[in-house]
């Protein structure tokens, strides 16, 4: 391992120590912000009020460096209340007013009860790193990943995300309740949480560079065509309606090479692949009516798929 390698790894584990300092459990969301980051994709958090998805996200930005801008989800909320807008004076001047967006990492708690319309203007900033308002393009910083969280839909004020938007997430991950001996640690260490002092362990640049290190994991053929036969596997299914796009083989890629960086290989296993099926593809899958009212959720299909498709033998040459 070189001597930026080893600089690499010092950083990333220095981000979860610093972010564990505040942040009790939730070891899996943890991972796959850091993955997510690394691999330039955004993150859906599910789970009930009060199960720390506000404070991961916080303290997730601080320790990386960058800037991070909160915004909450009301129906009333508009795009401009995200993007910004152009404050125009009474001599034809305009000032553009940059929204919350434009930071490092954004955090649009409880995105399912602004409405579609402002869930929407989301779209172009996940996808393409920009934004545009009255036909001027304005670029967003780097690293830039949006951290979303929903309340479980049904609940009251809720808008079922499109399936446009939940496409952009490269993973979707569960903030549930901690265990009791995590509750006890909160409970022990309430006012170091509640006042925390998170240290920046790194920089905005480093993630970049960092970012460009992920893309040299070697991905051996047989990797790929493991992706390609889940997915199809999955499009195929009897019990999904709506089948998986090209984004869901690009988040597993990704995510399985961020991984792999991450665990110190430059090559990516079956096991990395494995790790983020159901994060990667949960969200995607639509399954039909008549499984939903059997209480069939897209994991146990995702789970199916897996132990059928043919584990490949590692080829990282």
């Amino acid at each position: 391992m070189t001597t930026q390698q080893k600089k690499g790894q010092a950083i990333l584990k220095g981000i979860i120590d610093e972010v564990s300092k505040v942040v009790v459990g939730k070891d899996d969301i943890k991972e796959i912000l850091l993955l997510a980051l690394l691999s330039q994709g955004h993150v859906l958090i599910e789970g009930l009020p009060g199960t720390a998805k506000t404070t991961v996200a916080r303290t997730f930005a601080h320790a990386i460096g960058g800037t991070f801008k909160r915004v909450q989800g009301t129906p009333d909320m508009l795009p401009s209340d995200i993007l910004g807008f152009y404050l125009y004076r009474a001599d034809g001047s305009a000032t553009f007013m940059p929204g919350p967006i434009f930071a490092n990492v954004l955090l649009a708690d409880e995105l399912n009860r602004t409405t579609p319309r402002t869930q929407s203007a989301l779209l172009e900033s996940m996808q393409e790193q920009q934004v545009t308002i009255e036909r001027e393009t304005h670029k967003l910083g780097q690293p830039f990943i949006v951290i979303a969280s929903q309340v479980p839909y049904g609940s009251p004020g809720t808008s079922q995300l499109s399936e446009v938007q939940t496409d952009r997430f490269m993973f979707r991950t569960w903030s549930g309740l901690s265990t009791l001996e995590e509750e006890d640690q909160i409970l022990r260490d309430i006012d170091i949480i509640t006042e925390p002092h998170t240290e920046a362990v790194t920089t905005p640049a480093d993630i970049v560079r960092l970012q460009q290190d992920v893309k040299e994991v070697h991905v051996a053929d047989s990797i790929r065509r493991y992706i390609l036969d889940i997915i199809d596997n999955l499009r195929h299914h009897q019990d999904v309606v709506l089948g998986l796009s090209t984004r869901a083989g690009i988040a597993l890629l990704k995510g399985a090479r961020a991984r792999a960086f991450l665990q110190e290989r430059d090559f990516v296993i079956p096991d990395d692949v494995k790790r983020l099926l159901v994060p990667a593809l949960s969200h995607r899958l639509q399954v039909s009516p008549e499984a939903e009212m059997e209480d069939i959720s897209p994991e146990p299909i995702i789970n199916e798929v897996a132990t059928q498709v043919p584990v490949p033998k590692i080829d990282n040459a």
